[in-house]
């Protein structure tokens, strides 16, 4: 987080995000994320509290990774390629108390927490929207229904842009929890700290001298390198203080949904 926020100084008018028509600079990205942090915690979500997304490469996605840890929680992105019933055993066993959701996932999401026991607490969902796809592919937004539904952009735009975020109190903090798809069993779910992102970003530096001013297209899915790539090289453009954009193309449904 202190690398956004030195970037957003620094390089506060550089793009730090190019969407199809979409285009932030650091500032706008650093505030964004300021803002969506604020309401994440106005909704009770305390320090320690784990925060699960379930999206593609959007931008969204990539607000989340500094979001959800300005607001002390644990980020946990979840393959959305998992059927609902692998979803919700995530989403019990780690505890999840806010869902992030595309739109594209909100049924199978929906899916997952009606499988939840009765008497267990279900997670807040929030609605994330992308009016590009849906006009490319003509999808519609699904309802969701029976739990707490709320819209991303509404939350960000709701926010407080001068909130102070929370810091950890230790280097060895959980940062995300992973965990695998499954394959064999029930998911297996590993926790990362804040000291175990920095040197991952850090180390990355010793094996790609990045080039001035660079545009990295992005066509791995962010849930596959939750700690490591994403993370990464978000810190090592940001860290370093280039004029740098991350350049997130949606290559097409079938790509990030490992459709056969």
């Amino acid at each position: 987080m202190d690398f956004l926020e030195r970037a957003a100084v620094v390089y506060g008018d550089c793009p730090s995000i190019l969407y199809n028509e979409t285009s932030r600079t650091w500032a706008e990205t650093h505030t964004r994320c300021l803002k969506l942090a604020s309401s994440i915690v106005s909704l009770g979500i305390k320090k320690g509290d784990v925060v699960s997304v379930v999206a593609p490469n959007v931008p969204a996605m990539c607000e989340l990774h500094f979001s959800v840890p300005m607001a002390g929680a644990v980020l946990n992105n979840i393959n959305l390629r998992l059927d609902a019933n692998a979803i919700s055993n995530i989403l019990q066993h780690g505890g999840s108390k806010l869902v992030f959701v595309d739109f594209q996932s909100a049924s199978v999401v929906e899916e997952a927490v009606s499988m939840f026991p009765s008497g267990l607490s279900r997670p807040v969902l929030v609605f994330i929207d992308d009016h590009y796809e849906k006009h490319v592919n003509g999808s519609s937004a699904v309802k969701i229904n029976g739990s707490r539904r709320l819209d991303y952009e509404e939350m960000v735009g709701n926010g407080d842009p001068g909130f102070k975020w929370i810091r950890p109190h230790s280097e060895w903090e959980p940062i995300t929890l992973n965990y695998t798809s499954g394959t064999t069993s029930s998911p297996k779910g590993v926790v990362s700290s804040h000291r175990g992102a920095f040197l991952v970003s850090v180390t990355s530096l010793l094996e790609w001298a990045v080039p001035k001013q660079p545009v990295y297209l992005w066509t791995l899915p962010m849930f596959h390198a939750n700690v490591g790539a994403t993370r990464g090289a978000w810190r090592r453009l940001a860290g370093l203080m280039y004029a740098s954009a991350v350049s997130m193309h949606l290559l097409s449904t079938k790509h990030y949904r490992g459709t056969k």
